[in-house]
């Protein structure tokens, strides 16, 4: 996958998912000691930053990334809520796509 196909589909793949309601049920849920809402927002931070810069993350930004993916990877599965695990796959993905695509600066 090229960088710009990469940041095609990030950007979309982002679009969507600031256009979904946070699951209501995962609200001040953890999973394996991970706060569900922080993960979430220490992803969509990263995503952000990297979208915005052009297909780059500051090392604190790509070091936060890094986390996240491996913490999206322990508790994706355990999500019960159907709503709750759509959502976080599309973060996970998300993640990944990023994580792949990322140069530090």
């Amino acid at each position: 996958m090229t960088g710009s196909e990469r940041m095609r589909d990030a950007a979309r793949l982002w679009r969507e998912h600031r256009t979904c309601e946070f699951p209501a049920r995962l609200r001040g849920a953890e999973v394996d000691g991970i706060d569900l809402v922080m993960l979430d927002t220490d992803t969509a931070g990263c995503v952000h930053a990297w979208i915005r810069d052009g297909g780059v993350l500051d090392p604190e930004r790509g070091r936060i990334l890094r986390t996240c993916v491996e913490d999206l990877d322990r508790v994706t599965a355990r999500i019960s809520d159907p709503s709750g695990r759509h959502y976080y796959e599309r973060l996970h993905r998300l993640a990944v796509l990023v994580a792949k695509g990322h140069d530090t600066v």
